[in-house]
C-alpha cells in the first residue's frame, strides 16, 4: 500500500545557548493541524520521545547468519569429497572428476560474478542502518492534537510493537492557538540526535508548524513530497492495536522499581535456549510474581496489585522489547500492566509528569499484529445501519474522546450499539483506544479511506478460517495443556465435511506439530502454511481464552 506525504520544509531542531526550538513540519495534503507551546517537562519530554524513536526504528526479527564463506569453502573442497567416496568407481571417476571440473568452474565464475553485489549490497544496509536510519523507518510517526492532550504514535518496522508519547497540555506553558485534528510528520533519524539537547534549564518549545497550509502555490519549492510503500500486514497490524487494546485483560499496577528490575534481570542475564517468556503467577490479596523462564528466576513486586478474582498464570513473549522503556523509568511515577491472556498481546502504560508512554506489545516478536489473532472480531457486534454509524462518528467529532457510555448517552443510543460502531472505526484508523482513560479518541490514522476489504486478512485462507469461527463451525474445542506447551483438538465443519483438526503447540507458542485431512495440508503438509481449518481452530482457542480471561 502506497502512502503520499507533502510536507512544507523539513522537520527541524534549532539550539542554542538558552532556548532550544523543535518544529515539525506536518502532513500538508491533510486537513491543517497546528500547536505551538513551551514545553515545560523538559527532561519527560526528552526520554519519552527518545523511546519512541527506538520503536519507530526497532526490527527484532531473527536474522540468519551469513553462511556464504562456509559455502564457498565448502564448494572448493566438494571435489575432494567427492574423489574420496569414488575411489573405487572404476572408470566412473574420470568422468566424475569432469563433471565436477566443469561445475566447479560454473560456481566459481558465479561466486565472483555475485561477490561484489552481495559485498556492495550489505556495505549499503550497514551505512544507511548507521548514517541514515529514516530509510529503515516504515511510516512518519503520526501526531494528533485534542483539547486536552497532544500524543505521538508510532509502529516498529518488524510489525511486533506498538508506541505511543501522550503528553497532557500541563506540560507546556505558553500555548497560542491550536487546531485539532491527525497529522504525518515529516521525521528522520538526525532529529534523535538534536532530541538528547534538551536540557532543564533552556527553554523548549514544541512546534507542529502551519506554513505550509498557508502557501497557495503548489509548485513552491519549499515542499517537498514523500511516496512510501509499505506491506499491508503492517498496516493490518497498526490497526489491530485499538482492537486489541479495547479488549478486557487483567490489570497489575506495579511501582516503577519493578520494572526496573524486570529491565536490570534481562540486561544481566542471556537466554540460550526456551521457553524465553515472562510468567506472571496472579493470586488474590497477594502480590504479582513474575517468573523469567527458562531461568526460573522469580520477582516479586511487594508494591504492586492486580485484578485477578481466582488464581491466575499467565505467559508474555518477546520481553526484550521492554527495555525500550528503561529511559523513562526514572521519571515513572505509576506503571499499568494489561494482560489479555497467555500468547496474547500485553500493554504496559508508564506515566509520570504529565506525561504517558504506552507500548504494546504482540504475543511474542516473531508474531507481529497482523497475524496476533483478528482482535476486531472479539468485540460487541450489534448491528448497526450506515446512519447509526454516522451519527457516532459525529458525535465523537464534537467532543475529541469518549466512553461509550458518555457516548451512548450523547447519542441516544445503546452504550452497546455505540462500542460495535467505535470498534469498527477503530478497525478502519478513524480511532484509537485510549488506555489511561478508558476512552475512545477521533483520530484519522490516514488521508484517504483505508481499503479495509484488502487489509483485513493476509490471506484467502485467513478469511475464510474467520468465517467458519463466526459461523460457528469450529466444534468440540479442546485445549489440553502439556509440560512444553499445549495440544489444541477441534472439528471444523467444512460445507458438511467434519475436519478433524490436531495442533501442537511448544512453550513459546510456535506450532511445531499439525494435522489435518483436507487436501491442502495433504498436498503441502506446512510447507506453505497452516490451513483454514487449522487457523479457524487456533482463533476460536484464542477467542476461547480471551472470553476466559474476561470472565
Amino acid at each position: 500500500m502506497e502512502f503520499q506525504y507533502r510536507y512544507y520544509g523539513e522537520s527541524r531542531v534549532s539550539n542554542d545557548a538558552s532556548s532550544t526550538g523543535i518544529s515539525f513540519a506536518p502532513d500538508t495534503l491533510r486537513k491543517p493541524v497546528h500547536f505551538v507551546a513551551d514545553i515545560n517537562r523538559h527532561l519527560p519530554f526528552r526520554e519519552a520521545i527518545s523511546a519512541l524513536h527506538d520503536v519507530v526504528v526497532s526490527d527484532l526479527r531473527t536474522r540468519q547468519r551469513d553462511h556464504s564463506e562456509y559455502q564457498a569453502w565448502l564448494q572448493s573442497q566438494e571435489g575432494a569429497l567427492l574423489a574420496e567416496f569414488m575411489e573405487r568407481a572404476g572408470e566412473l571417476q574420470g568422468q566424475a572428476k569432469a563433471v565436477q571440473a566443469q561445475l566447479g568452474e560454473v560456481q566459481r565464475r558465479k561466486q565472483a560474478m555475485l561477490a561484489p553485489f552481495w559485498k556492495a549490497r550489505q556495505r549499503y544496509f550497514d551505512h544507511i542502518y548507521a548514517s541514515d536510519r529514516s530509510l529503515w523507518i516504515m511510516l512518519d510517526p503520526v501526531i494528533t492534537v485534542h483539547p486536552d492532550r497532544v500524543f505521538f504514535e508510532c509502529f516498529s518496522r518488524d510489525e511486533s510493537t506498538y508506541a505511543s508519547v501522550s503528553c497532557s497540555h500541563e506540560a507546556f506553558d505558553h500555548r497560542g492557538e491550536f487546531a485539532c485534528g491527525t497529522t504525518n510528520i515529516d521525521y528522520s533519524a538526525a532529529l534523535y540526535d538534536e532530541f538528547q539537547k534538551i536540557r532543564d534549564y533552556k527553554t523548549t518549545r514544541l512546534a507542529v508548524a502551519a506554513e505550509g497550509f498557508t502557501v497557495q502555490t503548489g509548485d513552491d519549492p519549499g515542499f517537498v513530497e514523500h511516496k512510501i510503500d509499505v506491506p499491508d500486514s503492517w498496516v493490518r497490524g497498526f490497526l489491530q492495536v485499538s482492537a486489541a487494546m479495547a479488549q478486557p485483560g487483567h490489570r497489575l499496577h506495579l511501582h516503577p522499581m519493578d520494572l526496573h528490575n524486570f529491565c536490570l534481570l534481562l540486561r544481566r542475564r542471556k537466554e540460550k535456549a526456551g521457553p524465553r517468556a515472562i510468567r506472571f503467577e496472579l493470586e488474590p490479596g497477594k502480590p504479582v510474581r513474575a517468573v523469567f523462564e527458562p531461568w526460573g528466576v522469580e520477582v516479586v513486586c511487594p508494591r504492586s496489585s492486580h485484578t485477578a478474582t481466582e488464581p491466575q498464570t499467565i505467559r508474555v513473549w518477546g520481553r526484550r522489547r521492554l527495555l525500550t522503556l528503561e529511559r523513562f523509568i526514572a521519571l515513572a511515577q505509576t506503571v499499568e500492566v494489561h494482560l489479555l491472556g497467555t500468547g496474547l498481546p500485553s500493554f504496559w502504560v508508564v506515566e509520570g509528569s504529565g506525561l504517558r508512554f504506552t507500548l504494546g506489545l504482540s504475543g511474542w516478536t516473531a508474531n507481529d499484529w497482523s497475524r496476533a489473532g483478528q482482535f476486531d472480531l472479539l468485540g460487541p457486534r450489534k448491528h448497526a445501519d450506515a446512519l447509526t454509524r454516522e451519527k457516532v462518528y459525529q458525535t465523537l467529532a464534537q467532543h475529541w474522546k469518549l466512553t461509550p457510555t458518555e457516548l451512548g448517552a450523547a447519542a441516544g443510543l445503546d452504550p452497546q450499539v455505540a462500542e460495535s460502531c467505535l470498534l469498527l472505526f477503530a478497525e478502519a484508523g478513524r480511532v484509537v483506544y485510549d488506555l489511561g482513560d478508558r476512552a475512545y479518541r477521533l483520530r484519522e490514522l490516514s488521508r484517504e479511506p483505508l481499503p479495509l476489504d484488502q487489509l483485513r486478512y493476509g490471506n484467502e485462507r485467513e478469511e475464510r478460517a474467520a468465517g467458519m469461527v463466526a459461523a460457528g463451525q469450529v466444534g468440540k474445542l479442546a485445549i489440553q495443556a502439556q509440560a512444553a506447551g499445549r495440544v489444541i483438538e477441534a472439528l471444523v465443519d467444512d460445507a458438511g465435511r467434519k475436519r478433524p483438526v490436531r495442533l501442537v503447540l511448544d512453550g513459546d507458542e510456535r506450532l511445531v506439530e499439525a494435522s489435518c485431512q483436507c487436501d491442502y495440508f495433504v498436498r503441502n503438509r506446512l510447507y506453505k502454511g497452516p490451513c483454514e481449518h487449522m487457523l479457524a481452530a487456533r482463533l476460536a482457542a484464542g477467542r476461547q481464552r480471551a472470553g476466559q480471561a474476561t470472565q
